[in-house]
């Protein structure tokens, strides 16, 4: 490990990048970035990195063609959502309703700490890495704020920035209920094995896992293999814990939020110059704290009928609507579908 230099990464993602293969190029360059970074705070592979973490000195956007695109653009519509929901209540049911003798044999429900990571995500819009290594001390739920620091963030060196999250009551919700399960912890997502948090890809591959028809591969070791996380038959594909965030910052575009302060609460950097970058430095914390505190007034119980984003918008233009009739033009509503999604679930 000491021997391995910012070269030879460089030329590791090159190798990869020259195949063709520039998804697995940026994932490959990730999963090096967190294995260097896991081992630089443990011994003994700590003592092996005198020279420092090679992966820093990198910076794998110049090998990536300037054309390719790996985003993609699956969002849940209110009905998935709440499908999702309702397939974690029934998977809890009828797994308790297994008899002692036989549970070992049945199918064991998406754990709850899971669950709540991604209702967190779509509430929140973090990336679900990012929630994973969140920390009891950065939350509060009495002034209903998560701070995240500038290191647990996605972004490129230099460019990384702290976040503030201002917690909407369906957020807060979900965040409370996990305080029950792990607030005894530094942790808000404990690693059961060590005293850290838990793996940042631990709740995608466990999503991806009950998808198995989407995927091509063999069952795992020690992994679920099954369809159980499948929506809608599987006519809009699979689904990622990442289509969450998207789906939310959906959600509040339909509630008519600016692009501007879905950036903010995305923690995107400013796009443009860097000269704009330089000099533009308003945080949005006032209009990401009147959206946090306004979400979920006037909610209207037609969500669990809607099919498509189109159909929420026209509900959420309707709510729009009413409360500038009231005089509240500027303060946000939450898609109704939301509220039916924070009814209490059964407990494992």
């Amino acid at each position: 490990m000491n021997n391995v230099s910012e070269h030879d990464v460089r030329a590791l993602i090159r190798s990869v990048v020259n195949r063709g293969a520039h998804r697995q190029a940026i994932s490959f360059f990730a999963d090096l970035t967190q294995m260097f970074s896991w081992a630089r705070k443990r011994q003994p592979w700590r003592a092996l990195l005198v020279e420092g973490d090679p992966t820093e000195l990198v910076d794998i956007s110049p090998l990536i063609p300037a054309d390719y695109e790996a985003e993609r653009s699956r969002i849940f519509s209110p009905a998935e959502l709440l499908e999702l929901h309702n397939r974690f209540q029934q998977m809890a049911a009828d797994y308790n309703a297994l008899p002692a003798g036989q549970k070992y044999e049945g199918i064991r429900p998406l754990k709850k700490e899971t669950q709540l990571a991604l209702w967190i995500s779509l509430g929140t819009l973090c990336r679900i890495g990012e929630l994973l290594q969140a920390e009891w001390k950065n939350v509060d739920l009495d002034r209903q704020t998560w701070f995240l620091p500038s290191e647990n963030v996605k972004g490129t060196r230099g460019k990384k920035q702290d976040h503030h999250v201002f917690l909407p009551p369906f957020a807060l919700h979900f965040f409370q209920e996990l305080k029950t399960l792990t607030g005894d912890s530094q942790w808000c997502f404990p690693n059961k094995q060590d005293d850290r948090h838990v793996g940042v890809k631990v709740v995608s591959k466990q999503v991806g896992d009950r998808q198995a028809r989407f995927k091509n591969r063999k069952a795992l070791s020690g992994r679920r293999h099954d369809e159980t996380l499948v929506l809608v038959d599987g006519q809009h594909g699979d689904w990622t814990p990442h289509d969450l965030r998207r789906t939310g910052a959906t959600m509040m575009r339909a509630l008519g939020v600016s692009l501007d302060v879905i950036d903010r609460c995305q923690n995107h950097v400013l796009a443009g110059s860097r000269v704009r970058r330089h000099y533009l430095h308003h945080d949005y914390a006032e209009e990401k704290s009147l959206l946090g505190t306004s979400w979920a007034i006037d909610s209207v119980p037609c969500c669990p009928r809607l099919t498509s984003t189109r159909q929420m918008s026209r509900c959420c233009l309707i709510q729009r609507t009413r409360r500038q009739r009231r005089g509240h033009p500027h303060r946000a509503v939450e898609p109704c579908v939301l509220r039916n999604l924070t009814s209490a679930t059964p407990e494992l």
